[in-house]
């Protein structure tokens, strides 16, 4: 791979590094979220609640709602977990290449 090919690489990389970067950050609020609707569900005695379902409200038994509730949180868990691993690959990524770019100038020069 010559310098430009590596400089591109870098670029594109970044790109999708800039991506995953927000998809997690998007997530992670997400996790914030529910955990914030899971604590506040706990303060309540009443047996139904309203949920959001698209632009409007329903009424839900609360059991209901905190079982959604839970299974949605472990799933943006996962989903958090998956976009940190990709994250961690890319920058690994990013490194690798820009070892191999800071070889080749240095090659390049002697």
């Amino acid at each position: 791979m010559n310098q430009e090919d590596m400089l591109n690489s870098v670029a594109i990389h970044q790109q999708q590094l800039q991506g995953i970067m927000t998809q997690r950050e998007a997530t992670g609020l997400q996790i914030m979220e529910i955990k914030k609707a899971l604590e506040e569900l706990g303060k309540t005695k009443e047996k139904e609640v309203y949920k959001v379902a698209g632009p409007i409200l329903v009424k839900a038994g609360k059991a209901e709602v905190l079982k959604d509730l839970r299974e949605r949180e472990e799933s943006l868990e996962v989903r958090l977990k998956a976009l940190e691993k990709e994250e961690k690959r890319i920058k690994i990524s990013i490194d690798e290449i820009k070892e191999q770019l800071t070889a080749a100038l240095k090659k390049e020069r002697k």
